[in-house]
């Protein structure tokens, strides 16, 4: 089920299923919110957006209500995460499915709004957009990579390729906007070439494991998988933790496998990912790429949970194209 596109005039609806928004600083609220009505939409937030406990969240009531309001708010188009977090899960069994399946509109945020997106989609087969949240926006140096590749995924009907950004950044931005680091984009990491086609499955990695053995979990049936992990990840625990998604029974039947880009204090080389992927013999016959442009370094991609994707592998080269 594919949402409508967003057009201009639109309202666009900020929650807090996770973190609360009350982590991100004003100026950036302001910078985000002048950015996101740039772009010709309105903006709202959701009454409890800025409530706050010892777990710097809300309670599951409040972050529900606001779910739901956005949802049955027959004015609000599109539906972004301030921010992500560690306990959106906590919202799964309490959502009202029928509801949103009912008024399906676009939902977009990454990390660990995983949770919620991939429920989302299991339950009612609504594409929902791993992408940027409401707090990227809040960059002052924001990559148009970032901004066009929300507009093409959330705009636009037209098949879209997922590009290579130019450079890329893993700085803690939101604490100094005027000192960033940026560094020439390598491009993809090519571990085993071929070509694949299938429904796009994934997000974060240990926010996906969270899933397993729920009635929250999509099929990885046919799936393009891709994965991505923050700087809590090293090789070790992402290496298990894409060992434990391969044993699902329908893990074999994955038709490729794509990579966000390792944050720096994972300190994941490239040789040494290269290895732990090449000694996993349930990707030996399936295209695998890294070292992409989505996850948690910046610039992100914008990609759609359910959406159709193609990938050809081939003689060197990665072609990605989404529809």
């Amino acid at each position: 089920m594919q949402p409508a596109r967003l057009q201009p005039g639109d309202e666009v609806r900020i929650i807090a299923p996770s973190t609360s928004m009350a982590v991100v600083k004003g100026e950036q609220v302001k910078l985000a919110t002048e950015r996101l009505e740039s772009f010709g939409f309105r903006v709202s937030f959701g009454r409890h957006v800025d409530e706050h406990d010892m777990f710097f969240s809300t309670s599951v009531e409040n972050r529900i209500e606001d779910l739901h309001e956005a949802f049955r708010d027959p004015n609000v188009k599109a539906i972004f995460a301030a921010i992500g977090g560690y306990n959106a899960n906590q919202l799964l069994s309490h959502i009202d499915y029928e509801l949103i399946k009912a008024n399906p509109k676009i939902v977009c945020g990454y990390s660990d709004i995983t949770a919620l997106q991939l429920a989302i989609y299991a339950k009612t087969g609504l594409i929902t957009y791993s992408g940027p949240a409401f707090s990227t926006f809040g960059m002052k140096h924001l990559a148009d990579y970032v901004v066009q590749g929300m507009l093409t995924a959330l705009t636009n009907d037209a098949p879209f390729e997922l590009e290579t950004s130019d450079r890329w950044s893993d700085d803690k931005w939101y604490l100094e906007q005027d000192q960033r680091t940026y560094y020439p984009n390598t491009g993809p990491l090519i571990m085993t070439e071929g070509k694949a086609e299938g429904r796009l499955i994934g997000g974060n990695l240990c926010t996906i494991n969270l899933l397993q053995g729920t009635e929250f979990m999509p099929s990885l049936k046919d799936a393009i998988l891709f994965i991505e992990d923050d700087n809590e990840s090293h090789l070790m625990t992402f290496d298990r933790q894409l060992q434990s998604l391969l044993h699902l029974p329908d893990a074999k039947e994955i038709k490729a496998v794509l990579i966000g880009r390792f944050q720096k204090e994972s300190n994941v080389t490239e040789s040494a990912l290269v290895a732990m992927l090449k000694n996993k013999p349930e990707l030996a016959h399936i295209p695998v790429v890294a070292n992409l442009d989505f996850g948690h370094t910046d610039p992100l991609a914008t990609l759609p949970i359910g959406g159709f994707a193609e990938v050809v592998v081939k003689n060197g080269k990665t072609d990605i194209w989404i529809s």
